[in-house]
C-alpha cells in the first residue's frame, strides 16, 4: 500500500503543538495510508507524540510569527517551521505540507522554494465552501491583487483541476465573478477573461454574482484576490453573526429556551453541515508542489481536515493534474 508523507508546520498557528500534535494524531487513526512529520522545535514536540510509528520528527530551529512580513520571513527564518516544511516537499521527503502560519510569508517561501508550474504567473488561494449543491470551489482568495485577465484564466484552470482530480467531476462548471450576469458588466480584466474562457476547452457557464457561490450549480468560481478575500469574510462574519443572533433569541424566554431543546437535533445538524472547521485548508495551486494553508485559529478538527485535503492532493497528484490540463488548454 502507498503511503503519502506529509510534513506538518507545527509551530505555526494560534495554538502551535497543542492543537497541531493531537490533529496529526486523530489523522493518523482516520487514514493507515499516510506518514507525518512533524516540523518544528524537538523539546517542544517530543513529549506530545507518543510512540506512533507513523510520526516522526524533524527539528527547526526558527518560527514565523504571524505579523511577521513575508520578506524577512523569507531572508531571515531559513530554518523555520514554516521553511524546512516546505523543504521537505522540494526535496521529496514529503508529498505535501501543512501550515496554520503567516499566509503572505507561506505564499513567498512556498513560491521561492517549490517554484511555479509552467505556464502559471502567480499562484493561487483555493477552498471549498459549502452551497445548496454541496459546496463550491473559489480562488483567488488573496494571494494575488489587481488579476490580469490571462491570470484570471490560469486560476480557471488550476480550479478545474482540483475538482476534477478531488469530487471526480470531469466537466466542472466554471463561473467567473461579476457584479452581474450581463456581458457589459465588470471591469476590463474580467470582460477580457471571460473572451479567453469562451475559447477554451474549460466547462465555462459565465457570469456569476456572490449570492450564486452558494445558491447556484457552479463548481468553480474565479475572481481577483481582494474580491475572493472579501467574500470569503464577509460570509463568515454573517455565518457568526446568525449564529450569536440565534442563540440570543433561543435564550430570551423560558418558552424560547424549550423550543431550542425541541429544535436543538435539527440545528445541530445544520450547524455540522456548514461548519467551517470541516472546510478548512485552502490550497495554494499553481505550485510544483502541494502546500496546504489551515487557518490560523484551527482547532484539532480543523486542523486534521486541512491534513486530509494534503492526503487527497497528494493521492491524486494535484500539481501534475493541472500541468497537464494547461498544456491541453494552451493547445486550443
Amino acid at each position: 500500500m502507498s503511503r503519502y508523507r506529509i510534513a506538518l508546520d507545527a509551530m505555526s498557528g494560534d495554538h502551535g503543538p497543542g492543537v497541531i500534535v493531537p490533529a496529526a494524531l486523530k489523522a493518523l487513526h482516520e487514514f493507515d495510508d499516510i506518514e507525518l512529520i512533524l516540523v518544528g522545535d524537538e523539546s517542544q514536540l517530543t513529549p506530545l507524540t507518543g510512540n506512533n510509528t507513523r510520526l516522526c520528527i524533524q527539528h527547526a530551529s526558527q518560527v514565523v510569527d504571524m505579523d511577521e512580513a513575508p520578506a524577512q520571513a523569507l531572508r531571515g527564518k531559513k530554518d523555520s517551521s514554516m521553511r524546512v516544511s516546505i523543504n521537505l516537499v522540494k526535496s521529496g521527503e514529503a508529498d505535501a505540507c501543512v501550515s496554520a502560519g503567516n499566509t503572505g510569508a507561506l505564499m513567498a517561501t512556498a513560491r521561492f522554494v517549490l517554484k511555479t508550474l509552467p505556464g502559471i504567473d502567480r499562484p493561487a488561494i483555493c477552498t471549498a465552501v459549502p452551497s445548496l449543491h454541496g459546496h463550491t470551489h473559489i480562488l483567488d482568495l488573496g494571494a494575488n491583487i489587481d488579476s490580469s485577465a490571462e491570470q484570471l484564466y490560469q486560476f480557471a484552470v488550476m480550479g478545474a483541476a482540483l475538482v476534477e482530480a478531488v469530487d471526480g467531476n470531469r466537466a466542472p462548471k466554471i463561473g467567473l465573478l461579476n457584479i452581474g450576469a450581463e456581458e457589459m458588466k465588470g471591469n476590463q480584466q474580467v470582460r477580457d477573461a471571460a473572451k479567453l474562457l469562451n475559447k477554451s476547452k474549460l466547462n465555462y457557464i459565465g457570469f456569476v454574482e456572490g449570492d450564486d457561490i452558494y445558491t447556484s450549480d457552479v463548481d468553480v468560481v474565479v475572481c481577483d484576490g481582494l474580491i475572493g478575500n472579501v467574500a470569503l469574510k464577509s460570509t463568515e462574519g454573517v455565518a457568526k453573526m446568525i449564529a450569536v443572533n440565534l442563540k440570543a433569541e433561543f435564550m430570551r424566554n423560558p418558552l424560547n429556551k424549550l423550543m431550542g431543546l425541541i429544535s436543538k437535533p435539527v440545528l445541530s445538524a445544520f450547524r455540522k453541515r456548514i461548519d467551517p472547521r470541516r472546510y478548512n485548508g485552502a490550497s495554494l495551486l499553481g505550485l510544483k508542489g502541494i502546500a496546504i494553508k489551515s487557518h490560523g485559529s484551527a482547532d484539532e478538527l480543523s486542523f486534521a481536515n486541512a491534513i486530509k485535503i494534503a492526503r487527497l492532493e497528494a493521492q491524486q497528484n494535484i500539481p501534475q493534474r493541472i500541468d497537464k490540463l494547461l498544456k491541453e488548454t494552451f493547445e486550443n
